[in-house]
């Protein structure tokens, strides 16, 4: 890394918020990954437009990371900046039934806003350890509801540092997809249009998804959630187990004994041994069922 690209880093953020050689396994909930060569903290539009526009300039790769929660890092790293979003992205206001989130504000904190200011449509999201810029970018969702059902407006910078306010029927929201997966925006904030709802109720709901998903699913251990998005017709869940993989492994990655859709970490994988197992899962599935099962998880870096 050029003392150059350092030095103009520095003149933008504070020295403390660039990390050289930043283990990326703190940054995602597989926890493995190798080293970021440039992690950086920005704090404001300000600091990201200027580094976003030099980056496109200069053709060097970046990633915006939310909380890696569906992320696989090669263990040999990621060659390039991984930017991540602080200071006044994680922000939450509230007014009436419009509820502004920065993009780093996590799903589950604005979900427990909502539920506080007695505004019911985001108890679906409760649940996902994702952050609200990761959530509209994939159309999160869970238990019959998805991010497209409550998302008034989405503020993206696109990579010449212009920024755009988006509706809801330009995010162009698919399953697990949306316009932000399809071009170089990022996201900066999103506004909700939800519900008036009685908090307690609220509550209740959000406490039974939660006891749902401790039942059913391996919280106990690190993984980035469903594997697999849902193939048209199927559960990927099921035709994992019905393929004989339940509890099959590669190193320390492991299919879950306890759902079929999720990849292990029993806390000795390398990303190596996850994105193996991947591969191998969607080939027995296309040999056994002809389906194709599509990862949910973003592969990253060097493997």
């Amino acid at each position: 890394m050029s003392k150059a690209f350092i030095d103009f880093l520095e003149s933008i953020v504070a020295a403390e918020n660039i990390l050289l050689e930043e283990p990326m396994h703190k940054h995602t909930t597989f926890r493995v990954g190798g080293p970021a060569e440039v992690f950086v903290t920005v704090e404001n539009k300000e600091q990201l437009e200027k580094i976003i526009k030099y980056l496109n300039l200069v053709e060097r790769p970046y990633f915006i990371l939310g909380n890696g929660s569906n992320l696989l890092v090669g263990d040999k790293g990621y060659r390039g900046v991984i930017i991540r979003l602080g200071g006044e992205f994680n922000t939450l206001k509230t007014e009436g039934t419009l509820l502004t989130a920065g993009a780093s504000v996590l799903l589950s904190a604005a979900a427990r806003e909502a539920m506080e200011n007695g505004l019911t449509g985001m108890e679906f999201a409760s649940g996902i350890p994702g952050s609200i810029g990761g959530g509209v970018k994939m159309n999160a969702g869970a238990y019959d509801g998805e991010m497209r059902q409550i998302v008034e407006s989405v503020q993206v910078m696109y990579k010449d540092g212009s920024i755009l306010d988006l509706d809801n029927e330009t995010m162009e929201f698919g399953y697990r997809n949306s316009v932000i997966k399809n071009r170089p925006y990022v996201v900066l904030q999103v506004s909700l249009r939800l519900q008036p709802g009685n908090r307690e109720e609220i509550l209740a709901r959000m406490n039974d998804l939660a006891a749902r998903r401790k039942e059913k699913q391996p919280l106990e251990f690190a993984s980035a959630g469903s594997t697999f998005k849902r193939p048209e017709g199927y559960f990927a869940g099921k035709l994992i187990m019905d393929s004989g993989l339940r509890g099959a492994r590669i190193g320390g990655a492991q299919i879950s004994e306890k759902h079929c859709g999720f990849v292990i970490n029993d806390g000795t994988a390398t990303a190596a041994d996850i994105a193996e197992l991947i591969q191998e899962v969607s080939e027995t599935v296309k040999e056994k069922f002809g389906v194709t099962l599509e990862p949910e998880v973003i592969l990253l870096g060097d493997f």
